[in-house]
Parts: C-alpha cells; sequence; structure tokens
C-alpha cells in the first residue's frame, strides 16, 4: 500500500489497526495523521518492533 493510498484510508483503517495493536491509544493515532512512517514508528516505539518487523506486520494484516 503507498503512502497516497494509505493517507487516503486511514480514517477507515484507524478502527481496525487500534483492534490489532490495543497497545496503541487514541492520541497516537491522532499523531499518526495517515502518515505511513508515524504508524510505523509507533509500532516500533510501542512493541520494540525493528522497521521491517513492523513493516512486515503491517502488510500481513492488510494484504
Amino acid at each position: 500500500m503507498n503512502n497516497d493510498i494509505f493517507e487516503g484510508k486511514w480514517k477507515q483503517l484507524r478502527g481496525e489497526v487500534k483492534v490489532w495493536w490495543g497497545k496503541l491509544t487514541d492520541d497516537d493515532l491522532d499523531k499518526v495523521e495517515g502518515n505511513y512512517d508515524k504508524l510505523i514508528g509507533l509500532l516500533q516505539e510501542k512493541y520494540g518492533y525493528t522497521r521491517e518487523q513492523a513493516e512486515k506486520e503491517w502488510e500481513k494484516r492488510t494484504k
């Protein structure tokens, strides 16, 4: 999923992201603002993933 599609679908994806990664708060998701890199960074911070792990987790859930 490229960044333009990610930004466009963020409001739809936001609820699913919260279910998939329960440690992310509403405030965290507000900070993402539809930015893929910010989401990946949050996953790294909250879950201790490497960037590669965070991207793989995202891809696994969105395919």
